[in-house]
């Protein structure tokens, strides 16, 4: 990758809000190992703070699920169980993209942290 300095509007399109888990998600524009260390630090940045909001996320549906828990305890009607049911399964769904997003960490390469020290 070309040197170029990291702007906000650069760094805001490494990112793509995901509705289905309430967060940006990493969608760099090109490979890793082609970002100089600027970029890759900036990004590293970005990450770690969108992170720290992951276990919010995850608390927030998994009081949802006890809510629809409940709901399914005191349903009586098969369809409607059934569709209380999906959403549980596709709330947990969430929570397992969550808890795979929460350990995603990219390191600064090797090479790149010798040019730093």
């Amino acid at each position: 990758m070309e040197t170029m300095r990291v702007t906000e509007v650069w760094l805001d399109n490494q990112f793509q809000y995901s509705e289905r888990h309430g967060i940006s998600v990493p969608c760099l524009e090109c490979a890793w190992e082609q970002l100089d260390i600027e970029h890759q630090t900036a990004i590293l940045a970005r990450w770690e703070m969108i992170r720290g909001c992951i276990p919010d996320h995850i608390i927030r549906f998994e009081a949802t699920i006890r809510i629809k828990q409940q709901q399914l305890f005191e349903e009586d009607d098969f369809i409607q169980s059934c569709a209380i049911n999906g959403d549980i399964a596709d709330l947990a769904s969430r929570i397992n993209d969550l808890n795979i997003w929460f350990r995603t960490q990219q390191e600064i390469d090797d090479e790149a942290k010798m040019h730093i020290g």
